[in-house]
């Protein structure tokens, strides 16, 4: 029950004062009406900690804001690949939502990491969208279960920075579906965020913001999305056509212009009344839920600071060791880099935290560890220049120890909100670093700061890498952590680390022309064209080492509460409507407490469309002490298997043999089986001139009508039928019904074609 009683409240209001619930009423607030005793609502940024400003206003990260907490960023939290820790990150999230008054958090960001380079990229999760819609509902779960709400965001195809504002994704409607639209899918559905914030960009030449298809067939009516629909900052476009489409919303305020077009369009009829109440109850609905939900609440900072250090060691990868960590602290270790001093713990712009402390990798080493150490700067993150003092220094620190501990990565002038990165390079000061040091000291380890993929072109010279990304507040300790064994590394790759640039498959179309940006792609972005396309990778999707090793075993399938035969050669048959559960026991064979990350991907059947060679479609993390075994379980279901069929406008599952795969990375297949799909649907079928024989026999529902015109036109006596139409078949496989006339020497009439094509479509007997 709640506390508003919306339908008086919209039979009080005048035309004027609805217009005005559908704008801001400044940067952060809805509109109040005092008049009617109606409060305003407070939107604050987000998502990976709490940017509420309480006097300057700005939407880009400039304007001072609270002291609050700093978690990891989206890029880091996705490689823990752990719904229960991004629901907690969440819920912390939540209270610190309730204890400043903020009525909705806006995020998380799970737009696809369509190329490496996209500015943003350290705001979202994931390549793919199974992984960024499981975190993405975890997180928003976990916000909204303290009372407070959140946005999710940017809906949608917005995966670039450059021309935001007004650049047109082209995207056909099976990738957007498939890819840039199933992570919001899956999150509306598991989640039901109290808004959606749509994005700046057009969508095949629409703006989100007024795209009707987008916001109410797919969005409302499809996944049936309970909440409101607002702009990005500045993502309105035309304010009337937005109402109709489905937008409720403007952030944030336009000072009434256009208030004043909304109550002009419905005075003159141009906008039904009814569509404009839709809108404010919706902002109403917004209001009464911040009202209801509103706690008195507070939060202890150093808990959460606690929680941003487990955040960061559980989303840390270690990309490789050949046995130099963990470090035993009786070394003598030179601390190379200014990352180790000052670390890069956050993206730049709208989703840039005041934090109330930074915990850096010197300091944890001070406080906590015994160990010989010395530091140098090594380099300065302000210019890229290699400088003389600072690189002597650190050759001389390197030579004396035992190994050299090199802090780097992609200082903030190379990535931000605002501006897409032009390459994969880390500043050429930092490599000249590596590249030095590895003269003097062949045991290095490089612990790396950055929010999306790098070139490594020092990586055969390093004894191990370890990934932090931007891992929040508490960075640095959770890196020293790490480095000494006292914690373990589970964290693995949220997207691919590819070789180069030029091999990721949105190179040559992105960021696109000034007004246009085809995603020609389709769906193989990621590992989907990588693995398609069988191309080597510097780390592949799913990835991540550890300081202790697991085996897979046992690998069973169960459907309909019955574990099939897992005898070799047999292979499971089911429904594709059927609900899949696959098990898996993963054992702990090395001497660490550890946590392992199994993923489950489905080997596509690849019957009449061009599909990935395999898709992750879920996933467990399992926490082992030495020589403990657990067993995992993850469900499959009919999307699992689909694919959207644009002739069907509808997903797809076909029937044919798919594989159950599954993986310690998108690479490394432990264990296989085998299903056979039955579908439950059917392609319609209406033949014509131009249909081939082959789609005769894919999809008529009989092919009799064509072997008895194929029959017609045989060579041979009437005996050799069976023989003879299967040469014919085979001849005229890829020619259109129409054609065979040519073939048919004088003994088929274009009267027969007619009557065959009238036999297919069943509008004769």
């Amino acid at each position: 029950m709640g506390t508003l009683n919306i339908e008086e409240l919209l039979n009080q209001m005048t035309i004027e004062e609805k217009a005005s619930l559908c704008s801001g009423a400044d940067f952060w607030h809805t509109e109040a009406i005092e008049r009617l005793g109606l409060p305003a609502a407070m939107l604050s940024d987000g998502p990976h900690g709490l940017r509420k400003q309480d006097k300057t206003a700005d939407h880009l990260g400039t304007g001072e804001s609270i002291k609050a907490v700093c978690f990891p960023t989206a890029s880091a939290m996705a490689c823990s690949f752990d719904r229960e820790l991004i629901y907690n990150v969440g819920s912390a999230l939540g209270e610190e939502c309730q204890a400043e008054n903020v009525n909705v958090l806006l995020g998380p960001g799970i737009n696809m990491k369509r190329s490496p380079l996209c500015g943003r990229n350290f705001e979202y999760y994931s390549e793919d969208p199974c992984l960024a819609g499981e975190l993405g509902a975890a997180f928003v779960n976990g916000v909204q279960s303290q009372g407070a709400g959140t946005s999710l965001k940017h809906f949608a195809a917005n995966s670039q920075e450059w021309r935001r504002m007004s650049i047109s994704s082209e995207v056909d409607e099976r990738t957007l579906r498939e890819i840039y639209l199933a992570a919001f899918e899956k999150t509306v559905k598991k989640a039901q965020p109290w808004t959606i914030m749509c994005s700046y960009n057009k969508i095949n030449g629409t703006y989100s913001c007024e795209n009707d298809w987008l916001l109410n067939k797919v969005l409302r009516d499809e996944w049936g999305f309970e909440g409101l629909v607002m702009t990005d900052w500045g993502a309105m476009n035309n304010r009337i056509e937005a109402l109709k489409a489905g937008l409720d919303l403007e952030m944030p305020s336009s000072h009434g212009e256009t208030d004043k077009l909304i109550t002009a369009a419905v005075k003159d009829g141009s906008l039904p009344a009814e569509v404009l109440d839709k809108a404010v109850k919706r902002v109403l609905e917004l209001v009464d839920k911040s009202i209801t939900n509103k706690r008195h609440a507070s939060y202890n900072k150093e808990e959460h600071h606690s929680l941003v250090k487990k955040t960061a060691i559980n989303s840390a990868v270690l990309l490789k060791n050949n046995g130099v960590l963990p470090l035993s602290g009786n070394e003598n270790i030179a601390i190379i880099g200014q990352f180790a001093d000052i670390p890069r713990i956050q993206g730049g712009g709208s989703s840039h935290i005041n934090c109330f402390k930074t915990e850096s990798a010197l300091q944890a080493l001070g406080n906590a560890v015994n160990a010989k150490y010395t530091y140098s700067q090594g380099y300065a993150t302000d210019k890229d220049e290699t400088g003389t003092v600072l690189l002597e220094e650190a050759l001389q620190n390197a030579a004396a120890a035992d190994v050299a501990v090199i802090f780097a990565g992609l200082p903030e002038s190379f990535e931000s909100e605002g501006f897409d990165r032009t390459h994969l390079n880390m500043p050429e000061c930092q490599n000249h670093l590596i590249e030095e040091i590895y003269k003097v000291q062949k045991n290095i380890v490089i612990v790396l700061h950055n929010g999306s993929p790098v070139a490594m072109p020092w990586l055969d010279k390093a004894g191990a890498v370890l990934e932090m990304y931007l891992a929040g507040q508490a960075s640095g300790a959770a890196a020293v952590d790490l480095l000494f064994g006292r914690a373990n590394p589970s964290g693995k790759l949220a997207e691919t680390f590819p070789l180069r640039l030029e091999d990721n498959p949105s190179y040559l179309n992105f960021p696109g022309s000034r007004d246009k940006v085809r995603y020609s792609e389709g769906v193989f972005i990621g590992y989907r064209y990588y693995d398609k396309k069988h191309m080597d990778v510097l780390f592949p999707f799913g990835y991540g080492l550890s300081y202790t090793t697991f085996r897979y075993s046992n690998l069973r399938i169960e459907t309909g509460g019955v574990v099939a035969n897992n005898c070799p050669g047999t292979i499971p048959k089911i429904q594709d409507t059927d609900q899949v559960k696959v098990y898996v026991d993963i054992t702990n064979t090395g001497n660490r407490a550890g946590a392992e990350i199994v993923q489950l991907y489905v080997k596509n059947f690849i019957g009449l469309e061009n599909r990935p060679e395999k898709e992750l479609k879920n996933f467990a993390k399992v926490f082992l002490e030495p020589g403990e075994t657990k067993t995992a379980c993850m469900e499959l279901d009919f999307r699992s298997f689909a694919y959207f069929n644009e002739t069907l406008k509808d997903w797809f599952a076909e029937s044919g043999t798919y594989g159950i795969l599954i993986g310690a990375s998108s690479r490394d297949i432990k264990l296989s089986r085998e299903v056979k799909i039955t579908a439950s649907k059917k392609i319609p079928f209406h033949a014509c001139d131009t249909t081939t024989c082959k789609d005769v026999e894919l999809f008529a529902d009989s092919t009799k009508p064509l072997d008895e015109m194929l029959l017609m036109i045989k060579n041979g006596n009437e005996a050799d039928n069976e023989k003879a139409l299967c040469i014919m078949k085979t001849a005229f496989e890829e020619t259109p019904i129409h054609s065979i006339l040519s073939f048919s020497s004088n003994a088929l009439k274009y009267e027969d074609i007619k009557e065959t094509l009238k036999k297919l479509n069943g509008t004769v007997s």
